[in-house]
């Protein structure tokens, strides 16, 4: 009997690390402890690849019927349902955001899980016309094998819901290693797995720092595929590690989002979802829309009712009912979004609001208030560089090709928004916009039938939709000639 938590999943066992390390976890919100989990080592995670090796050769998991898979993950659905509180009570302490906005992504993680049971089975391959009537020629697809799976601490089971549901749904094997900070709902997803009777090896979780426990996952050669959510520069480093086994790599790395409006928009509409793009979940969204781009003649009303709204939003923990947005993720994380603003104030912009990190009352929490960066220009670094926070620059522009080369203007491609009462307009430039997903007279809504991801920087591959499954496949073309026949190629001697 042993002390240790044991809370690495390896091989349809929960263990402890090899060598009994353990990292505390708390609130952001207070500091107050939440609990104590394993710490994996590199050792750690080479076992659980091994185990999903082992597993996913075995041809057991993957040979199963892609309608059990698809059932299998509306199963989950379900038993997530039925663990609803317990699931977004563990998110809001490990996060601090508040409990509303848990339960909020723990709908979304349900209805990524009912997308892809119910699209596991619908698209086995197709025939092709091979020319000839003697051929059948048929393009099939099947799993890409072991799979590892690194996830980031603002969304931390929405992130991994994205990434397990696609591969179980193609026969793959896991290894997923969540942010260190934010561990338990991944704990609880894995234990809804076990309970439902999943077979040893498919799916595994190790926990720790990234540079220990994930590091691994890039670079191991019986990993075929490596997804990944978070930083560019995290992300550089996973593609450069995973490039000599050439295994697939799928990032999502973050954005600089733009928020264009123009003067015509509906403006109580438009201030409105502004601070919605920018304060939702305190800013730790990858496609916060913190880049406000306004029309000139209507930029002094639009920031000042901006700021008004923004001053009167009311910070707080998880459960406290009046609070309108939490904490950041740790004081390091704070401190990182304070020089952040800081470099932009002395690049030239003007803090309009926030650049603070609240009253008395939010001392114990890793708290900063919203923040609006006025009179910015394309050569900020709070306009360059993704803060990560609830911080909104604003830039201005006269003409519609203005505002599409400014909100271009960036070496990101995730997202951005539109905002006009014209129609001709808003296609225009929602088309000529270079970002994964562009809203038109709104902010943040997303469905899990639509493919997400980013141009340029912000990554590489889809998650969601379709494509989203096509990640954990790999296409096969099988040619079967049915009347074989010397070729004649080379002559008879």
């Amino acid at each position: 009997m042993t002390d240790t938590p044991q809370t690495l999943y390896i091989d349809g066992q929960w263990v402890g690390a090899t060598d009994g390390g353990t990292r505390t976890v708390t609130c952001p919100a207070d500091g107050t402890v939440v609990a104590e989990v394993s710490e994996a080592t590199a050792a750690d995670t080479e076992k659980a690849i091994a185990a999903a090796r082992r597993t996913f050769d075995s041809g057991e998991w993957s040979a199963t019927s892609a309608a059990y898979r698809g059932d299998l993950l509306l199963k989950v659905a379900d038993a997530m349902g039925e663990r609803k509180d317990e699931f977004a009570r563990a998110e809001a302490l490990d996060t601090g955001k508040r409990l509303v906005e848990a339960e909020g992504d723990m709908d979304d993680i349900m209805n990524c899980f009912r997308f892809f049971g119910k699209i596991a089975d619908q698209h086995p391959g197709r025939l092709v016309d091979a020319g000839d009537a003697s051929v059948i020629s048929r393009v099939v697809y099947e799993p890409i094998g072991v799979c590892g799976m690194i996830t980031p601490w603002n969304f931390p089971l929405l992130q991994a819901s994205w990434k397990i549901a696609p591969a179980i749904a193609a026969g793959n094997t896991f290894v997923l290693k969540p942010a260190e900070l934010t561990p338990h709902t991944a704990m609880l997803i894995i234990d809804v797995l076990d309970k439902l009777g999943v077979p040893a090896g498919v799916a595994n979780l190790v926990l720790g720092a990234g540079a220990e426990a994930g590091a691994p996952l890039s670079s191991h050669p019986d990993v075929d595929m490596v997804s990944f959510t978070g930083g560019l520069v995290t992300g550089r480093r996973i593609a450069a590690a995973a490039a000599p086994t050439v295994k697939k790599v799928a990032l999502e790395l973050g954005g600089k989002n733009p928020n264009v409006v123009f003067a015509d928009a509906d403006f109580d509409a438009a201030v409105d979802n502004a601070l919605n793009a920018g304060f939702l979940d305190s800013g730790l969204v990858c496609s916060a829309g913190t880049r406000l781009i306004v029309e000139e003649s209507i930029k002094e009303k639009f920031v000042d009712e901006l700021v008004r709204r923004a001053e009167g939003i009311v910070m707080g923990g998880p459960f406290d009912e009046k609070a309108e947005t939490g904490p950041l993720i740790s004081a390091e994380h704070r401190d990182k979004v304070t020089d952040y603003v800081q470099r932009g104030i002395d690049a030239g912009a003007t803090l309009r609001c926030g650049g603070h990190w609240g009253g008395p009352e939010h001392e114990k929490g890793c708290f900063y208030a919203p923040t609006v960066l006025d009179d910015c220009t394309s050569e900020n670094p709070a306009v360059i560089e993704e803060g990560f926070g609830p911080v909104i620059t604003v830039e201005t522009f006269t003409t519609e090709a203005e505002a599409i080369a400014t909100a271009n203007d960036t070496e990101y491609g995730l997202a951005g928004a539109v905002w006009t009462s014209n129609r001709g307009v808003a296609n225009r430039v929602s088309r000529a916009l270079r970002h994964g997903t562009v809203w038109i007279n709104d902010y943040h809504p997303y469905v899990p039938q639509a493919e997400w991801g980013g141009f340029k920087s912000s990554g590489t591959g889809r998650e969601l939709g379709l494509a989203g499954l096509e990640e954990y496949r790999e296409a096969k073309h099988i040619y079967e000639n049915t009347e074989p026949a010397a070729s004649g190629w080379f002559p008879q001697k």
